[in-house]
């Protein structure tokens, strides 16, 4: 089992940063990729990054390229999302993911591929 709890949301203004942390344990060498999603009211939840623990690939999704970055930390079995320039549309809770199975750029954007989820961090963006 993967445990993962997700940390730094909150509400920030416009145009504000925030940075994101999901802290891993349990049994953490059965991760091949971790994923950050995110869930609007009333939406589906839908891809925002993904990381590849070993090599430290990444994937992101078109609509938040330039803004979001996504690294991990091996060493504390943590992965962060830094997110820049927060628009209002960016509201939204933050789910991270990971996953047991061989990543490739296409599969970490799909729900179905990750085994384990955090519970959430709320980001609210005001304009």
């Amino acid at each position: 089992q993967v445990q993962l709890v997700e940390s730094g949301g909150g509400l920030v203004q416009g145009g504000g940063s925030l940075r994101l942390s999901c802290a891993a344990s349990g049994r953490t060498f059965s991760r091949h990729a971790m994923g950050w999603f995110r869930q609007a009211p009333g939406k589906e939840r839908e891809f925002v990054a993904a990381v590849w623990w070993s090599g430290g690939s990444t994937n992101y999704a078109d609509s938040v390229k330039g803004r979001f970055t996504i690294s991990s930390d091996n060493a504390k079995n943590t992965v962060y999302l830094q997110i820049n320039s927060l628009k209002p549309e960016d509201t939204a809770v933050y789910y991270c993911a990971a996953s047991n199975f061989p990543p490739d750029s296409v599969a970490v954007t799909r729900t179905t591929h990750y085994t384990y989820w955090g519970q959430g961090t709320q980001v609210t963006v005001s304009s």
